[in-house]
């Protein structure tokens, strides 16, 4: 018989044994957990089917059309479940850890593999991955003003050992206006929840976990309020660097795009930067003054990040003037300051 484990119990085992996801095509594309492989038992027209079929003539009905489905499928399941497993084993999962998964498994477990189902499915997983955001960690928060490399401070001390969750690279956006620039297409909102639990469980919660300053809606995802809570309440090192160098390290990172793309950024936030503004923003961009514009965009930049910080606590707060933009020097200076808040 399938051995059934909780989630709590299969998600450590997916390290070492394959997980199988027998959902559909559209519900794996949708979103899944990392790292599993989709085997599903239903095309997408084949589980429209048999819904169908299940609330007009009831489940004997559905069960017999499923098989229908299934019947000239199954050796093509087993080699499937055979090429991807580890030491005969395999985990498998369906949406609730009902029929399909059940199904699956006494299939792959009759050509000699054993297996492992999870309990309630996906839905379990979710609700799992959600809850664990909550879970309380020494966090430190990385802010200051657009253009000050914040992400590259991050990403220095990480080689040097320290734990970064990097939120925008796993939404595929930078979170400004501009975010989208030089990035691949977003995931699903809840793609994203999932590939950014699984880089939250992998850490040391006893060890510091350091986090960029980011607002709640990166592009068209959005960060799971859990988590987006603890980045508000956590205490926050803001740099200062000199604005000559933020233009330049803007103009280094979004420069090398076309002028009709930089110039739909810039119409996003038009109403922001107002239309005079606007209007000398695109005049410089026309002209190849990409410092210009940096300087003119980061007006609205600086004043919005502002406003943000305005809402933390300001006792939990660490600020830090800094002369020059280098992340390897800066990295130094911000690692110091750790037992200070």
């Amino acid at each position: 018989m399938p051995k059934i484990l909780s989630i709590e119990d299969l998600l450590p085992l997916t390290d070492s044994i394959p997980l199988i996801d027998v959902r559909s095509p559209a519900e794996y594309e949708l979103a899944h957990v990392p790292g599993a492989f989709n085997i599903p038992i239903f095309d997408n027209e084949e589980r429209r089917q048999v819904g169908i079929k299940y609330k007009i003539g009831g489940k004997e009905s559905a069960v017999l059309l499923g098989l229908d489905f299934v019947g000239p499928k199954m050796s093509t399941f087993v080699r499937e479940a055979k090429k991807r497993a580890r030491n005969k084993k395999i985990l498998v999962h369906c949406w609730r850890g009902g029929m399909r998964s059940a199904s699956m498994a006494w299939l792959f477990e009759t050509a000699g593999l054993e297996v492992y189902i999870l309990k309630g499915g996906y839905k379990a997983y979710r609700k799992y991955i959600r809850e664990q955001f909550s879970r309380p960690v020494k966090m430190v928060v990385l802010g200051g003003y657009t253009g000050s490399g914040k992400t590259e401070i991050l990403q220095t001390l990480k080689n040097q050992g320290e734990q970064f969750l990097d939120i925008e690279a796993v939404a595929h956006h930078r979170g400004s206006a501009f975010g989208s620039l030089g990035q691949k297409e977003q995931p699903s909102n809840e793609q994203f929840e999932n590939s950014l639990a699984d880089v939250w469980q992998k850490f040391d919660f006893n060890q510091t976990v350091w986090v960029e300053d980011e607002s709640r809606q990166l592009g068209q995802i959005g960060i799971p309020d859990p988590l987006y809570q603890q980045i508000c309440k956590a205490p926050l090192i803001k740099i200062y660097i000199p604005k000559p160098f933020r233009e330049e390290r803007l103009v280094k990172e979004y420069g090398l795009f076309e002028k009709p793309l930089l110039k739909e950024m810039i119409e996003k936030i038009r109403k922001r930067l107002g239309g005079a503004v606007t209007a000398e923003a695109l005049k410089a961009l026309e002209t190849g003054d990409l410092e210009k514009v940096a300087s003119l965009t980061l007006l609205y930049y600086d004043k919005s990040y502002d406003y943000g910080s305005l809402k933390r606590d300001p006792e939990k707060i660490l600020g830090v003037e800094l002369e020059k933009d280098d992340p390897a020097e800066n990295a130094e200076i911000i690692k110091g300051l750790l037992n200070k808040i």
